[in-house]
């Protein structure tokens, strides 16, 4: 007999899993506290890195069920999503999202849904840094400064340096960190 899980993940510690919980219960599933696993962490992090996830994987069993209100609670983009539903799949769990009406996204609709999110999630990052591109080139043009502004020059270093005060008041009067100052301490100009 198959049981159901639900993972519900937040990025922040000033963000709550309760929303979560509570969609699931508006849907008329009844998911047993202990089946429950709400964990803080960033999507950036691959699902099988996270520990509440890791500890969802030994807990679940071939034929149960997972269920995630959206897929971002798997992962931030398409492929860490993907390579995630495969894997559940892979040890015969099954993965259903309630934003995508509870499809299950190990079934070929579910495959195909996966696949259709998959291209317009690559499409969209084509397109973003596409435009990124032309934006750098039109800076370029325009003889804009690219990069992360300095926050200290070695030359006003050097002259601090020559006036003899220490690395720490100099990285006061700069208004910089003291590891700025010692990266340019001994540069030449």
């Amino acid at each position: 007999m198959s049981r159901t899980f639900l993972y519900a993940r937040v990025s922040t510690i000033e963000q709550t899993t309760e929303n979560q919980i509570q969609e699931v219960r508006s849907q008329g599933f009844e998911i047993q506290p202990n089946r429950v696993v709400v964990e803080t962490i960033s999507g950036s992090v691959p699902a099988t890195e996270r520990n509440g996830f890791q500890k969802l994987l030994e807990r679940m069993e071939h034929s149960d069920v997972l269920l995630v209100t959206k897929l971002d609670r798997l992962g931030r983009n398409a492929i860490d999503v993907r390579n995630t539903v495969e894997m559940l799949n892979q040890r015969g769990i099954r993965v259903h999202c309630l934003a995508l009406g509870g499809v299950d996204l190990t079934s070929p609709a579910g495959k195909m849904t996966m696949g259709v999110i998959a291209a317009v999630a690559e499409f969209e990052r084509d397109l973003l840094i596409e435009r990124t591109q032309a934006g750098l080139n039109r800076a370029k043009l325009a003889g804009k400064p690219l990069g992360r502004p300095s926050a200290a020059s070695a030359a006003q270093v050097q002259q601090l340096k020559s006036s003899g005060i220490s690395q720490s008041v100099a990285a006061t009067k700069l208004d910089v960190s003291l590891s700025t100052i010692k990266r340019l301490w001994n540069k030449t100009t």
